[in-house]
């Protein structure tokens, strides 16, 4: 009899177990695995849960044996948590390919270029709804592929030469044809091409054998010239220089040959008394000239230098305190927002200032040319470290030109002189190098 007994209880046990494999409870199918596959009415999308799982995600206490349902209603904060972690990854998304340490030194640069406008009484708003569009260029540019960004380079050359050649009809300039004005703002046309022509001889490079042949060579040299002349005949001297490097490093970064490079020194060793008598304009001789000995007319062409001197040597180690630069406020510096802004900076902060300054470009060229070295292809390395190289070499002139080591040029220190297009291909020239950074070529 209790053998009957038990196998009675054994096979009730298993009706129940059966009626509970198949029972619909809470909106989810339970079966013998102990998951549940489906959807919660506050949860959304597919789950799979198990047992370790369910107490916690779910909300429900054990079940006894013999109960259909164990299921309680779901925590009233668990829809408002996966709308916040939805929200925080599609914010991560969007900047994943912003660069935070090129980030932050450059938002420490535009905060030192609007303390000195600020100082100076100079246009602050302006400047940083400027800096604010730089960095919405850079943002974008740094997400757009380089695949397709390789693709369009050469109409984006050929486009940025329209407007370089539309200065000589309706341009406007203070020295000569430079700027167009579009009633919103005006643009200068030669500051595309610091982002274009570095753009056209990465393109092109890649896509030739390395080192450059003479072939190569020949038609690089055509691409940088014939947007360099255009520039130095508007005249813009300084730009053109500029333009003219970003290409040359593009040539020097694919393995130009040494030779190639003693040409083209002796080339422009030729060529500049040509351009003395043929193409320089005298306001841009008596600025060689004072860079020479500024203090021949001190009270004419070397005001602006010596000037520039007494504000950078007046300041010292620490500086006269931020505002309380005299060079400027008197009207002793001139161009105090744009060409010698650096020169303020030096005044009111000092060689700790000047220092700190330099270190953190130093910082952003040292990080471009990382991310060219570690770059998967050609045209990626060239693109980035041909920026990368630019950039420094904006630094270095203006540097030279405030301290009478070179001749001034109208050369503005990035970010921190006062100037819309300049600083926004700037920032854009930043963006492509992030660009670059999250990168991933299809083959090397």
């Amino acid at each position: 009899m209790a053998f009957h007994a038990v196998l009675h209880l054994h096979a009730q046990h298993g009706q129940h177990r059966q009626q509970l494999a198949g029972t619909k409870v809470g909106g989810l199918a339970q079966f013998e695995t102990g998951q549940r596959i489906g959807r919660h009415p506050g949860l959304r999308g597919d789950f799979n849960l198990g047992h370790a799982q369910r107490p916690a995600a779910l909300g429900h206490r054990q079940a006894k044996f013999g109960e259909t349902d164990s299921f309680t209603k779901a925590p009233v904060a668990t829809v408002p948590r996966v709308k916040w972690k939805r929200m925080l990854g599609g914010c991560r998304e969007a900047v994943r390919t912003i660069d935070l340490p090129l980030l932050i030194a450059l938002l420490i640069l535009m905060g030192a270029g609007l303390a000195v406008l600020h100082s100076v009484n100079g246009p602050v708003h302006g400047q940083a709804m400027r800096f604010a569009g730089g960095l919405v260029a850079m943002w974008l540019l740094s997400r757009i592929s380089l695949l397709r960004l390789r693709a369009w380079t050469p109409a984006i050359y050929a486009l940025s030469m329209l407007p370089l050649m539309a200065v000589y009809v309706i341009g406007t300039g203070k020295y000569g044809q430079r700027w167009l004005n579009l009633g919103v703002f005006y643009l200068q046309p030669s500051e595309l091409l610091k982002l274009s022509l570095p753009l056209m001889m990465a393109w092109y490079l890649h896509r030739q054998p390395l080192p450059p042949s003479p072939r190569t060579v020949l038609t690089a040299a055509v691409l940088i010239g014939v947007p360099a002349l255009l520039i130095l005949m508007q005249p813009n001297l300084g730009t053109a220089t500029l333009v003219t490097a970003s290409g040359v490093f593009a040539l020097l970064l694919a393995g130009l040959q040494w030779r190639w490079v003693v040409a083209g020194l002796t080339a422009v060793s030729v060529a500049a008394p040509l351009a003395w008598f043929g193409l320089l304009r005298q306001y841009q001789k008596n600025r060689v000239l004072t860079f020479l000995d500024p203090a021949a007319d001190p009270l004419g062409t070397g005001w602006n230098i010596l000037q520039s001197r007494i504000a950078i040597g007046s300041g010292g180690m620490q500086g006269r305190g931020w505002g309380h630069g005299t060079q400027a406020t008197l009207d002793f510096l001139p161009e105090y927002t744009t060409d010698f802004a650096f020169s303020v900076l030096a005044e009111e902060f000092g060689w700790i200032g000047v220092v700190t300054v330099f270190a953190l470009y130093l910082f952003v060229v040292g990080r471009c040319l990382s991310i060219a070295v570690q770059a998967r292809d050609t045209h990626a390395r060239l693109l980035a470290g041909s920026l990368g190289l630019a950039f420094f070499v904006y630094v270095l002139v203006n540097g030279g030109m405030i301290s009478g080591l070179l001749p001034v040029v109208g050369i503005p220190m990035p970010l921190i002189s006062y100037g819309g297009t300049s600083a926004v291909s700037l920032l854009a020239g930043i963006g492509l190098v992030m660009a670059v950074r999250g990168h991933r070529p299809v083959h090397a």
